[in-house]
């Protein structure tokens, strides 16, 4: 990476360009053997705030090149308008409501975390003959028998909690670890988890590995280094610089990974997914992080738009079409289901997950949408989209409802086109009252099939 100190501070992407010199065998054992899965996932950074969704502020080259050499998905979602509950989702395929982990982990709750009669794709690729590893922010439990380690991840550099200082490792229980040994310090944790990642693949390019990268940039605390900060001068709001800066560190560790990938002949035979885990946090539309959502409304702990529609990418080389858009709704429970697809390793019926083996649809052996309908339950909050038609009973604000019984009666849930408004301004539920009885019908139907949460919901707004 070279950063530029002419107009705009622009950052000159370049690429590790020379491959590994391999003999013609090594080539065709690298082309038949099962390809690498690459989850990326970033923390509350604001649907708005990427270059290839139009933002004129951020810098984020090796993302949009990401974009730009796979698929990139306009309708794409997360089942947890915030970020505990999407990623129980991503790592099982199922609604996480369907477990009971509707809710973000409040820490004081011991046994509160991902359900251990829960399955994980770690499991599942694991047992499959995969390397395994999970980089960054966990959220899934506290307790020991929660950690990564024990759930089907065989190396773990991270956090167990849902936040953390990226400058300081901390003495408490939520302390930076190499697996289960505290780390000393780090100099900046986004930088830090990249490296990781990238001397990962560089261990681990011979063998078949699965590698979730959870950076937690952007969320809070707003902690930026000057290295980062210095590229965006023109930023004069604070909060909206620093936020930036955070995003642009999370870029270069985009970049950092891929470029490994590059290095070792790796690009076409690794499965690339990068998408948020929620929309920006916002409280009655003021930004928390410095995130934008815009067009969309709504934030992160919403099921608006704007706290459930993300960002979302998928790039196999080769294998997968290059910069095409897809208007198809998709979801992050389709993440298991694709990449197990890709790796030959078979789901059990039983498994009832709700995700879809997406690859089938973005190569064209199969027409038509991966799901008839999406759906959300957070405590009082609700939303359904079926076609390009959405009804969402939500609010914005500190404190969420716990009791989804209050979800029985949707008289008063909005009725949106979102082909026509993307918004959601212009609520069509008294014009349409057969669009709304439709909705809240199948609503219904998959609310009864529904946990009820194991924990309560913490009542902190950005958490």
């Amino acid at each position: 990476m070279k950063l530029a100190t002419g107009a705009g501070f622009a950052i000159l992407v370049t690429v590790v360009a020379a491959a590994v010199s391999r003999s013609p065998t090594e080539a065709q054992a690298q082309s038949s053997r099962r390809p690498n899965i690459l989850v990326i996932v970033a923390d509350d950074m604001g649907y708005a705030d990427l270059g290839v969704h139009g933002s004129r502020d951020m810098l984020t080259p090796n993302i949009d090149r990401l974009a730009s050499e796979g698929v990139r998905f306009t309708d794409a979602y997360v089942s947890g308008p915030y970020c505990s509950p999407t990623r129980a989702g991503l790592l099982t395929g199922r609604y996480p409501q369907r477990f009971g982990h509707e809710f973000n982990i409040d820490p004081v709750v011991s046994d509160a975390g991902l359900p251990v009669t829960e399955t994980t794709i770690a499991d599942r690729l694991k047992a499959g003959g995969y390397r395994t590893a999970v980089f960054g922010k966990w959220h899934l439990g506290m307790a020991d028998k929660f950690h990564p380690l024990r759930r089907g991840f065989e190396e773990f550099f991270g956090f167990l909690g849902g936040a953390h200082s990226y400058v300081a490792v901390g003495p408490d229980s939520n302390q930076v670890m190499d697996g289960t040994k505290p780390v000393g310090s780090i100099d900046y944790l986004t930088d830090a988890l990249a490296d990781r990642a990238a001397a990962y693949i560089e261990q681990h390019a011979d063998q078949p590995f699965f590698l979730y990268l959870a950076f937690n940039a952007a969320h809070t605390p707003l902690e930026a280094t000057e290295k980062y900060l210095a590229r965006f001068p023109d930023i004069k709001d604070p909060r909206r610089r620093s936020y930036a800066a955070m995003v642009s560190a999370l870029d270069d560790g985009v970049g950092k990974a891929l470029a490994m990938l590059h290095k070792h002949n790796l690009d076409r035979n690794t499965l690339v997914f990068f998408f948020n885990d929620n929309g920006g946090p916002m409280m009655l539309n003021t930004g928390i992080n410095g995130s934008s959502n815009a067009p969309l409304r709504g934030a992160k702990r919403t099921t608006w738009e704007g706290g459930i529609r993300v960002p979302f990418i998928i790039r196999w080389t080769g294998q997968l079409p290059a910069g095409r858009i897809d208007h198809r709704p998709i979801i992050q429970l389709d993440v298991m289901p694709t990449a197990l697809a890709a790796a030959g390793v078979p789901i059990e019926k039983s498994a009832a997950v709700d995700g879809v083996n997406l690859l089938p649809f973005l190569t064209g052996d199969t027409t038509g949408v991966p799901h008839d309908a999406l759906y959300w339950r957070l405590g009082g909050m609700m939303a359904i989209r079926r076609g390009q038609w959405k009804l969402v009973k939500t609010r914005e604000g500190p404190f969420i409802d716990a009791d989804p019984g209050a979800l029985r009666d949707l008289s008063s849930a909005e009725l949106f086109n979102l082909a026509e408004d993307i918004s959601e301004t212009k609520n069509l539920a008294v014009a349409r009252p057969d669009k709304v009885k439709e909705l809240s019908d199948v609503w219904q139907r998959w609310n009864g099939q529904l946990a009820k949460p194991l924990w309560p919901p913490m009542g902190r707004p950005g958490q």
